[in-house]
């Protein structure tokens, strides 16, 4: 039990350090809070499409991450709400990526134990991953076979079969009506998605932040677009 409530304490203040890290340098084409303020395990992400690609302007919500009590050891789940046409991505929208698998060692899975999750990862890295994996889909080990199919035939034809294209633009169009009831501009150039913004201090009155979990010395590092124009997502003309 001890032992318990130790891991417990250090994913607290592992987490309380990502937080105010993603305040102070948010991660670009992304918007993230806490569903509730007194839960650190339990956080909102809204993902924003790139510009340049078959999700310009889309506004997807993930359902929740919820983080376990002892990360950094075990990985986040990470599942869409909005609905997600994507290879990867599965009909009840969980994100299959190898970076959110346990590690042990699964030789039928295709995957090296140092691809999967280790405690050197973060959220983070992460959200990272996960818009790579939007322009960039693996067609290897796809979640959903016929979108992967058909992701091929539009990359392929060089975008001259447009079915994926258009499913995806549906989709597209249909998060509007969510981002305006979030009341959230989306943004649709490459200047808006990149741009850094502060995001809104967590209520001074809360009890998760305190001085005493980070150090305020720490090292910031740079962070560059998340994203390549030529990636594979871009749309062909």
């Amino acid at each position: 039990m001890a032992q318990h409530g130790q891991h417990q304490v250090a994913s607290m203040k592992a987490l309380m350090l990502e937080m105010k890290s993603l305040q102070e340098e948010p991660v670009e084409g992304f918007r993230i809070t806490l569903v509730d303020e007194a839960d650190l395990y339990n956080w909102e992400v809204a993902i924003f499409g790139p510009p340049n690609t078959l999700y310009e302007g889309g506004y997807f919500k993930v359902s929740s991450a919820e983080i376990p009590m002892d990360y950094p050891y075990s990985p986040p789940s990470f599942r869409f709400l909005t609905k997600m046409w994507h290879p990867n991505i599965y009909e009840n929208g969980d994100v299959c990526i190898s970076i959110l698998h346990p590690p042990v060692d699964d030789p039928q899975s295709g995957e090296l134990p140092s691809e999967r999750w280790n405690p050197t990862q973060n959220v983070r890295t992460i959200l990272l991953s996960v818009i790579s994996l939007l322009n960039e889909p693996n067609t290897f080990s796809p979640a959903n076979v016929d979108s992967s199919v058909m992701y091929r035939k539009w990359r392929d034809s060089k975008g001259k079969d447009r079915e994926y294209a258009e499913i995806i633009r549906k989709q597209v169009l249909a998060t509007k009506a969510e981002a305006d009831r979030d009341g959230v501009k989306v943004p649709t150039t490459l200047a808006e998605y990149c741009v850094q913004t502060k995001a809104p201090a967590v209520d001074e009155g809360s009890d998760l932040f305190y001085d005493d979990y980070y150090d305020d010395d720490m090292e910031e590092g740079e962070e560059d677009c998340c994203y390549d124009e030529d990636d594979s997502g871009t749309e062909e003309s």
